[in-house]
C-alpha cells in the first residue's frame, strides 16, 4: 500500500511540475515521496524512488519546455536532484535505523530494570543468629533471604578477629610461648 502512494505521489508531483512550467520549480515537493519510502519501506526503495522522482522530474522539465543553452545542463540539473533525493532518503533511513535501534536499547534497558531487586526496608534479624524473619513468619538464614530477595551471591571466609577465636577454641592459636622470665 505505500508503495502505491509513493508511486502515485511521485506520478502527480510530476503532473503539477509539468503544469506548472519550468519557470516554477516544484522539486523539493519529490521529497516527500522519497522520505515516505524511506521511512517505511527502506533505504533501497528509497533510491529506487529517488532515481523515479529524477526521471519524472526531467521528463516534466522537457515537456513543460526547458530550454538550455546545452543539453549538458538539463542532465546537470537532473543529476543534482537525484543526489538530493537520494541524500533525503539515505537521511530518513538512517534516522529510523536509529530510532528503532534506540527504541530496543530501551526497552532491553526497562526490561533490566524491572528484573532488579532491591531489598528496601527493615529486617528483623535475630541478634544472637542472625537470621532473618519472613512475611510469613519464618525464620531463614541471612544468605539464604538476601539470595532470595536480591542478585546477590555469598562466599565465607573468616575476619581476623574470628578467625583467631576460632582457632583458639580449637586449640590452634599460634600465640608465641612466652619467655621463663616474664610473667
Amino acid at each position: 500500500m505505500v508503495w502505491v502512494g509513493v508511486l502515485f505521489c511521485t506520478v502527480f508531483f510530476g503532473l503539477i511540475d509539468w503544469q506548472t512550467g519550468f519557470e516554477l520549480n516544484f522539486f523539493v515537493f519529490y521529497f516527500l515521496p522519497v522520505a515516505v519510502a524511506a521511512w517505511y519501506i527502506g533505504v533501497g526503495t528509497s533510491v529506487m524512488i529517488a532515481v523515479l522522482s529524477a526521471l519524472v522530474w526531467y521528463w516534466a522539465n522537457t515537456l513543460a519546455g526547458a530550454s538550455y543553452s546545452s543539453p549538458a545542463y538539463a542532465v546537470w540539473n537532473t543529476i543534482i536532484r537525484l543526489v538530493s533525493f537520494i541524500a533525503i532518503g539515505w537521511s530518513v533511513a538512517t534516522i529510523r535505523k536509529l530510532l528503532n535501534e534506540e527504541h530496543k536499547a530501551s526497552e532491553t534497558l526497562r526490561k533490566s530494570l524491572a528484573e532488579i531487586r532491591v531489598l528496601r526496608g527493615f529486617l528483623p534479624i535475630c541478634a544472637q543468629c542472625k537470621k532473618i524473619r519472613t512475611d510469613q513468619g519464618e525464620w531463614q538464614q541471612m544468605e539464604v533471604y538476601i539470595s532470595q530477595h536480591s542478585n546477590a551471591q555469598f562466599s565465607h571466609g573468616y575476619c581476623p578477629v574470628c578467625l583467631k577465636q576460632a582457632l583458639a577454641e580449637a586449640g590452634l592459636d599460634e600465640e608465641e610461648p612466652k619467655p621463663s622470665g616474664e610473667a
